[in-house]
């Protein structure tokens, strides 16, 4: 390919290198559209999403670097580069710590736990639909859209057992709920997060949006019960123990969020530092269990010789001991690849002068609130990512309100397509030939309806924030 690079005279008065028209530019943009269809294309050929962005992301860089070396200012495109690596690192040790926290429950058997539980109650299908709903809902706040919408969906295959068109409706409902409660959360999402440690909206603010998230989910909810056959599944019964330390964990999770929270706030220490310190308490009471360990199972083992029971012996003998750096290597690594990824060529593309562009157009050129609605209607084909790191790039000029209004319409716009968010393309997997891109378009209209109305609740109930 033959690029072509402006003169070095074609400097901008800051000393910035205008180089948004040259070939090499331009083939940016089009090394970025070519990976991210590769991304969304991620179900049919299965190729994992972070391979095509991270390779993007070096050519794209490569491509910024090589002009301003050309024009004697190689410094300008290290500096911009480097402050694109940190506002990454940032984010990614924090989701590495909640993941950590997350992959340490599930070994705990907390998450079985719940599913038991849900399993045994003998709900009906349409009560099954409304508390996986619900449930979802009121977990991703915490544990973040994606590990929520795994958990209820693998509650709903168990209890379902092959009803697939309960299953694809459940399934529908779980991404929709997981999507708006992580939307008032700055721990429900990546987009959240990235607001929130950018400083532009506090901790409390997010709040002011748990309405128009539950109103968000509550109409395509209620549109979709109505066509649940009220009937019960079968019975299945399911015995889960807790491992030891498990609620104790949740316990210390709870104190890192409190800790990240309570830092940020009152110190303006960045929440990443929270939440390395809450990876120690992890690694403390990790510590704790192991050297319990022998005198926990020798109680354990006399117990059950004196009742006799085999099976617990057999369970005892295959204890292993609890390993903190186990559960960091299965975080989900792929997720947070493809983040780098998307933020350094978001990154690139910023520097060479996108994104001023497009926000010159969307926020000069429209008003902000079309803007924001328009961009989250995007997030359901690009993914609320890079949608929501382009415009913390561009760092629009807007109120609390707007910021509040597009943290929201990037959360609940992913919930029109399947591919629109992580949690939908999770599920596409996880209940593959039950859940499909067909059957969530299927409900896109009433989603689309919940959005609507989620945004419209906003604009009237918030408008303190708009001043």
């Amino acid at each position: 390919m033959f690029l072509i690079l402006v003169s070095p005279a074609a400097f901008a008065a800051t000393g910035t290198l205008d180089i948004t028209l040259t070939t090499a530019s331009l083939a940016c943009i089009v090394i970025f559209v070519l990976a991210y269809v590769l991304v969304m294309l991620e179900e049919k050929i299965h190729l994992r999403k972070s391979k095509p962005v991270l390779v993007a992301a070096g050519l794209i860089w490569t491509l910024v670097a090589w002009q301003y070396t050309a024009a004697g200012m190689p410094e300008q495109s290290t500096d911009a580069f480097r402050h694109a690596l940190l506002e990454f690192a940032e984010l990614m040790l924090f989701l590495l710590v909640a993941m950590t926290y997350i992959n340490a429950l599930e070994e705990r058997r907390l998450f079985d736990g719940l599913r038991a539980w849900m399993v045994e109650k003998g709900f009906s299908y349409k009560q099954l639909f409304w508390i996986s709903g619900i449930l979802a809902f009121c977990i991703s706040p915490i544990a973040d859209n994606l590990t929520t919408a795994l958990l209820l969906c693998a509650v709903v295959m168990k209890v379902a057992d092959g009803d697939k068109k309960f299953i694809a409706m459940s399934c529908v409902n779980i991404v929709v709920a997981a999507n708006a409660g992580g939307a008032f959360s700055p721990f429900g999402d990546i987009t959240t997060l990235m607001v929130w440690q950018a400083n532009v909206v506090e901790f409390t603010e997010f709040f002011a949006l748990f309405l128009p998230a539950l109103i968000s989910y509550l109409i395509p909810a209620l549109a979709m019960s109505l066509f649940i056959e009220d009937r019960k599944p079968a019975n299945f019964s399911e015995e889960v123990e807790l491992k030891r330390g498990a609620l104790r964990i949740l316990g210390l999770f709870l104190l890192t969020i409190a800790t990240a929270v309570v830092l940020k706030t009152t110190l303006h220490l960045p929440p990443v530092l929270g939440m390395m310190m809450g990876l120690g308490y992890l690694q403390f009471f990790g510590y704790f269990l192991r050297v319990t360990l022998p005198g926990s199972l020798a109680r354990k083992r006399a117990m059950a010789e004196r009742e006799g029971d085999q099976e617990k012996l057999a369970r005892l003998g295959s204890v292993v001991p609890f390993d903190v750096f186990g559960r960091v290597a299965r975080a989900e690594w792929d997720t947070l690849l493809f983040f780098y990824g998307v933020v350094m060529c978001v990154g690139g593309l910023g520097f060479i002068g996108y994104l001023s562009i497009m926000s010159d157009f969307l926020y000069h050129g429209w008003n902000p609130t079309i803007a924001n609605v328009v961009l989250g209607l995007m997030s359901a084909v690009v993914d609320n990512i890079p949608v929501m790191y382009a415009v913390l790039t561009m760092m629009p000029e807007m109120s609390h309100g707007q910021w509040l209004l597009i943290t929201l319409t990037a959360g609940i716009g992913g919930s029109l397509l399947s591919i629109g968010s992580a949690a939908g393309v999770a599920l596409m997997g996880q209940a593959r030939g039950y859940y499909t891109f067909a059957s969530h378009l299927k409900w896109a209209p009433v989603i689309l309806l919940g959005y609507a109305a989620g945004v419209v609740v906003h604009l009237y109930l918030n408008t303190r924030f708009f001043a």
